[in-house]
């Protein structure tokens, strides 16, 4: 198994190459995890930095000492993958930022699409937004991730639009699309937003905004995924197809 993850918001090696884990992840390395000394570990910023590390000792609860001896970069990932992932009902927000995290996308646009049942409005909407954070962070942790994928503000169809009209390849997951994700020609550079709706639907007048911007209409398949797993299944193909599993 691939030693465990923990983050650190920057690196400040001591004397000797010691480091010390403190806070929150302190406590869950010691008393969560209680590692022990020789056992491996893995530090990062979540924003590509990390360093491979090995357990030295603790002290007290909260206090994980390490040996770090050199920090690595990790490289932005080719093509980058972004989802607009419309705001599905309930915890099923999180279930969708947890799964896509653990495949792989890079990036992840929260979006008011007009049939929403859900809205983000003042504090809930900044307490919704804080939990797919949240949920991207132990997510990309939990998935040996040294690169967490951003998860955006709240996005307007607009703002959407504007997305998608910058980016090498534009789709939107609809029943509309007479080409299936899984066999169109897609780059191996640059990046890729796909855009999935909410659960009523992508309307009709979104869909003419986000083909204005360049952005045309697949399928994934026979059957039809919710909103919260539509995404996943389709960040497994463009990962798949693009040589990102390879």
């Amino acid at each position: 198994m691939t030693a465990p993850v923990f983050v650190v918001e920057h690196f400040r090696a001591g004397g000797g190459g010691h480091y010390v884990l403190d806070g929150p992840e302190g406590r869950h390395a010691v008393s969560v995890k209680r590692l022990a000394p020789g056992e491996d570990v893995i530090l990062t910023d979540g924003a590509g930095r990390w360093a491979d590390c090995v357990v030295l000792g603790t002290e007290g609860k909260d206090r994980l000492i390490v040996q770090l001896d050199s920090v690595s970069e990790e490289p932005m990932e080719e093509p980058r993958i972004t989802v607009v992932q419309a705001l599905p009902k309930g915890d099923r927000g999180e279930l969708a930022v947890e799964t896509m995290t653990e495949t792989g996308v890079d990036a992840i646009v929260p979006w008011q699409a007009a049939r929403c049942i859900t809205q983000w409005k003042g504090d809930r909407g900044l307490k919704a937004l804080g939990k797919w954070r949240a949920t991207a962070r132990e997510a990309g942790k939990q998935s040996r991730r040294r690169r967490f994928p951003e998860v955006a503000d709240l996005a307007t169809s607009k703002q959407v639009a504007a997305l998608l009209a910058r980016a090498d390849f534009a789709a939107v997951l609809h029943e509309s699309g007479d080409e299936p994700l899984a066999t169109v020609e897609l780059p191996t550079a640059g990046e890729i937003v796909l855009v999935v709706g909410p659960e009523g639907g992508v309307s009709p007048e979104e869909l003419a905004l986000f083909a204005q911007a360049g952005a045309k209409p697949y399928v994934l398949g026979r059957s039809v995924l919710r909103t919260s797993t539509a995404g996943t299944a389709a960040a497994a193909v463009l990962l798949a197809r693009t040589g990102r599993w390879s």
